[in-house]
């Protein structure tokens, strides 16, 4: 009974289901790790114990729960992140991608991304991922500085990272992402351009850069602010970003994300819906998710965010079918606004048609073209509104973050001038 009270949540609002309604990503998380890196601030947890079996049966509860509550018919993709999903066993990947596949359609080829660290998947493992359905694996190389491995807390040594590497890439061809980071503590141009120049000799078609980012209640945060460390020069990082993106062009990658690269057609499928703002469920401990709850007679796309604490989420889900600790109604203004700051970080950015199927009345011409502040953008090139749509340059894409207060000022401008103002009293 309390799961049909909770299946009948309804969300009624003044707008019908908004685009691609019945399609979705299908994000799962894995919220346990080996150990917590000095970096890192996602929603993880070192257990003494996991039981396994009670985290897979409330793993496929929920993924059940959210697709018939979201009226999701197709599912395009699956990501399993964390924590190191890795430590997860391939009968727990495999059951999830069922229950998937027996309560929506999940075409054949879908991709199927598995977060993998070195220390945790040997060649074995790899090909019993392989089995259970995994068919893109993204591996948290991060470094390939020993030193600066043993700085973020990490669990392998670089020679085990270019070993997993190419183990990875005989069990998954093609279809190998790895990540490496930039703006460390005392990290240099010179010999950090000398670690991607190494990485390009081994790795496959999709390489991430991701700069530092120091977060509270992190170690690394703390040693910085005790002083033990030198903190980041955010001008040496914007330099090797900068060097970084023209070496990995020069090598035949199209930067096709802000932080993404990849050859050969390799582009994350699953992180393009994002991106796209496309609908995506977030499963287990503290996923989040943007969904329409069709099935629960709703219309109004919702932001979701799944209870943290892994227990306290079990719980839930055994009592209700699902652990949504909060649900925030998605209004026009802020779906447009997520349209435009997502849809920027790409090298395609916002096409017209993009845009109209979630706003059909005020065009990106409208919005954009007689703005004194975006005209300046586009006089420096670093913006660009034609008939294709609104696209950052390759020199824009690097200092986007610099330019969206401007953009999404102006959306919200236009916004309040089309809408008229409530009478009072009325």
């Amino acid at each position: 009974m309390a799961q049909r009270r909770r299946l009948a949540e309804g969300a009624g609002g003044p707008r019908g289901p908004t685009p691609g309604s019945q399609r979705a990503a299908l994000y799962v998380h894995w919220p346990y790790c080996e150990k917590r890196c000095s970096y890192c601030n996602f929603n993880k947890y070192i257990p003494r114990g996991v039981d396994e079996a009670a985290m897979r049966r409330c793993l496929v509860t929920e993924a059940q729960t959210l697709l018939q509550l979201s009226g999701v018919q197709r599912v395009e993709s699956v990501f399993f992140g964390g924590g190191t999903p890795s430590l997860a066993s391939p009968h727990t990947v495999a059951a999830v991608l069922e229950a998937v596949a027996q309560a929506t359609h999940l075409p054949a080829d879908s991709e199927v991304t598995l977060e993998a660290n070195p220390s945790s998947a040997p060649g074995s493992r790899l090909a019993a991922f392989r089995a259970a359905g995994v068919n893109r694996l993204s591996i948290g190389l991060q470094s390939l500085d020993d030193t600066e491995l043993q700085l973020l807390g990490r669990t392998h040594s670089a020679s085990d990272a270019l070993q997993m590497l190419a183990e990875a890439r005989r069990h998954f061809p093609g279809r190998v992402s790895v990540d490496l980071m930039l703006g460390l503590p005392a990290q240099h141009v010179g010999p950090w351009l000398g670690q991607l120049r190494k990485l390009l000799r081994h790795c496959d078609d999709h390489v991430s850069l991701y700069q530092l980012s120091l977060e509270r209640g992190t170690a690394l945060f703390t040693q910085v602010q005790q002083g033990s460390l030198p903190a980041p020069d955010p001008e040496l990082a914007a330099e090797m970003y900068q060097e970084g993106r023209a070496v990995l062009r020069e090598a035949g990658f199209r930067q096709y994300e802000v932080s993404n690269f990849a050859r050969n057609g390799a582009l994350s499928t699953h992180n393009w819906t994002y991106w796209q703002c496309g609908q995506y469920l977030g499963v287990g401990p503290g996923a989040h998710g943007r969904f329409v709850p069709q099935g629960a007679g709703g219309h109004t796309r919702e932001a979701r965010i799944q209870t943290l604490e892994p227990d306290n989420w079990m719980k839930e889900v055994m009592l209700f079918g699902h652990g949504t600790r909060r649900r925030i109604p998605l209004g026009e203004l802020a779906l447009l606004e997520e349209v435009l700051a997502m849809g920027l970080r790409t090298d395609v950015g916002i096409t017209h048609q993009h845009w109209q199927q979630f706003e059909p009345q005020l065009t990106l011409w409208d919005l954009f073209v007689a703005n004194e502040e975006v005209q300046e953008l586009l006089e420096q090139g670093r913006l660009l509104l034609d008939r294709r749509g609104l696209r950052c340059s390759w020199e824009g894409l690097a200092v986007l973050d610099s330019m969206l207060p401007t953009l999404l000022s102006r959306l919200q401008e236009a916004w309040q001038q089309r809408t008229p103002s409530p009478v009072p009293g009325g």
